[in-house]
């Protein structure tokens, strides 16, 4: 998993200062850029410089895995959905495929717990999508643990692995993704866990589910709250006890990328699940964190309120797969060029 002796320090408080001093000297109406301003100071505060440089490098990693309880009716989509996304992104033909594209933004895609064996794909595709397997699917949540400790470890340790692959291989802004169906649910009891909330307040409708489905949904996730007890209380015991595979990894990751001082550009539910159990892993890690969009699932933003951070993009996206994410790279380049290409008021 992340490194225990690897805290997490804070972004440079004197470069954001220096940014703070450099965009209320621009040649612009006092807050007149907005988001755009702010976004731009923490940029530079994460990289420790200002002017910040250009995100020329941006990276996304899509954590893919199957959930056992997709087979007990909480999602409007089949299990098998799972693997033939994964072929999709593999493909470059997914929604997320297409923004990637034309955002300039890497894409790496990684089987931690697909009920899958990918026979069918070339060896070296095949070796490289797996190579972080921990398990064929994570556990029903509201009846058996989604994994083991042995499991749990694995894949934060895997996540934690990828980011600083994506780092070492020049990646200046890594976000994450996901695929699996179902997924909504142990992220929505992440959530829940973490904030000390009751179903009814974080359960959303995923893939589209109505009413009925909604309630029993929420019914899930209360039997698995109430399965997991004081567990709850241990950010690393909720994620092996109401979490996944593939969400596991996907903290493992996000807190790496703090640890090592990268910043990440969350997604929606899955992906601000992870970064709020980062954040309890390793209180501080969400100084890291920005904003990507803002999903239509009610415990996204519960969390991302509980971190403090403001969404860049609210599109009503509710993709996943790290569309959102994708779509607010252009964003937050622009908060960048602002910063740095701007005039000065002495300047003129």
């Amino acid at each position: 998993m992340p490194s225990p002796s690897r805290s997490v320090s804070a972004p440079s408080d004197i470069a954001r200062g220096h940014a703070a001093k450099r965009l209320a000297a621009l040649a612009t109406p006092p807050g007149a850029l907005g988001r755009l301003g702010e976004l731009g100071v923490w940029v530079a505060a994460c990289q420790g410089q200002v002017p910040p440089v250009p995100l020329d490098e941006v990276r996304l990693v899509i954590f893919a895995g199957d959930h056992g309880v997709a087979g007990h009716g909480v999602s409007a989509f089949p299990p098998a959905i799972t693997g033939a996304m994964v072929r999709t992104f593999l493909a470059g033909r997914a929604g997320v495929s297409a923004l990637a594209a034309a955002h300039g933004v890497r894409v790496r895609v990684l089987d931690l717990g697909v009920d899958d064996d990918f026979a069918d794909l070339p060896d070296d595709v095949r070796a490289r999508l797996t190579a972080h397997k921990v398990c064929r699917a994570s556990g029903a949540i509201h009846l058996e643990d989604a994994l083991t400790a042995a499991e749990t470890e694995a894949a934060l340790a895997a996540g934690a692995q990828v980011a600083r692959e994506e780092i070492a291989a020049g990646g200046q802004l890594l976000l994450s993704g996901d695929m699996g169906i179902g997924n909504t649910t142990p992220a929505a009891a992440i959530v829940a866990a973490g904030l000390g909330l009751p179903a009814s307040e974080v359960v959303g409708r995923g893939t589209g589910i109505d009413d009925t489905t909604l309630t029993h949904k929420a019914a899930v996730v209360d039997a698995a709250l109430k399965r997991a007890g004081a567990r709850a209380d241990d950010p690393v015991e909720t994620l092996a006890a109401l979490g996944s595979a593939d969400l596991a990894a996907a903290t493992g990751y996000l807190l790496a990328a703090a640890q090592d001082g990268v910043p990440v550009l969350l997604d929606g539910l899955m992906s601000v699940a992870c970064a709020l159990t980062a954040d309890r892993i390793e209180p501080g890690a969400a100084q890291w964190f920005a904003a990507g969009h803002r999903s239509t699932e009610p415990a996204q933003s519960l969390a991302l309120s509980k971190m403090g951070l403001t969404p860049v993009l609210d599109l009503d996206l509710r993709l996943g797969e790290g569309s959102g994410a994708v779509a607010a790279v252009p964003v937050v380049r622009s908060a960048v060029a602002v910063l740095r290409d701007v005039a000065l008021l002495s300047e003129l």
